[in-house]
């Protein structure tokens, strides 16, 4: 007997969005697997790291090419976006979103079979490598994450990682996008991006080259790398194994709604 994976409360917030296909009743076919029992092995893979391949059919009601085409189609259907965004709406409704200011950062992973969005990494020897760019709230609840190359510039992302951040709802009011504040290392220190940031209405607090450390950003940024952290926990985050980019943004956007969900349980 194996353990729970889907439990009923995260497959109530999915359920709804998932597009219902239309029965076939002409050539019906093959008879089309549950959605529960995609999603669930879609999640076993996603936490353990193992092959689709591999993932056993008998316990999980749909094989692993039957799992990871549904997970190719809803993230084009918009699914884990829209997933996301609502379980962000619930934790600004329940008090437990905090947008005075917002984290950015990222991290290199390598990308074992290249394709989309992957580059010469500047830290593995030139090896083919991604980066995930991540922005966050004060308190490390994942707003946004994006995939680029390993040889990509974190700077550059700022302004794409910015405007990534979804209007979130929750409360009686305009839905919030902007922060008071955004922090950054020293990978982001370059003035023009400082009145990119400024011209959205946004100040920037960024750490300077050439200076001694200890400015004290990292009592402040320390969520961010948890929550980098946490993400790393899902082992098929840990290396890139899918060739395609936006398979491996759905893995990225699922991640990023079961943290949400499981600060929603514990708070």
């Amino acid at each position: 007997m194996r353990e729970e994976v889907l439990t009923d409360e995260l497959w109530a917030r999915p359920e709804p969005l998932i597009p219902v296909r239309p029965r076939r009743f002409r050539h019906p076919g093959r008879r089309r697997a549950d959605d529960r029992a995609a999603l669930e092995g879609i999640l076993y893979v996603v936490r353990t790291g193992i092959g689709w391949n591999r993932l056993p059919t008998a316990l999980f009601g749909a094989s692993g090419a039957t799992c990871w085409r549904r997970l190719a189609e809803w993230h084009e259907a918009g699914v884990w976006q829209q997933l996301h965004e609502r379980l962000l709406a619930e934790l600004r409704a329940a008090g437990l979103l905090d947008l005075s200011a917002m984290l950015v950062d990222s991290t290199h992973l390598r990308a074992l079979k290249r394709g989309d969005h992957t580059g010469p990494s500047p830290v593995d020897r030139s090896k083919p490598g991604s980066k995930h760019h991540l922005i966050t709230d004060a308190t490390g609840v994942p707003l946004a994450v994006t995939l680029t190359g390993g040889n990509r510039n974190d700077v550059t992302q700022l302004i794409p990682l910015i405007d990534a951040v979804p209007p979130i709802r929750g409360v009686v009011g305009k839905p919030r996008r902007r922060p008071r504040r955004v922090y950054a290392d020293r990978g982001y220190d370059h003035d023009k991006y400082r009145r990119l940031v400024r011209a959205r209405g946004i100040t920037p607090v960024i750490a300077r080259r050439g200076v001694a450390h200890g400015s004290g950003l990292g009592k402040v940024r320390w969520p961010v790398e948890r929550t980098f952290a946490w993400i790393k926990g899902f082992r098929r985050l840990r290396v890139r194994t899918e060739r395609r980019a936006d398979v491996h943004q759905a893995i990225l956007s699922l991640a990023c709604s079961i943290i949400c969900l499981r600060k929603l349980i514990l708070n």
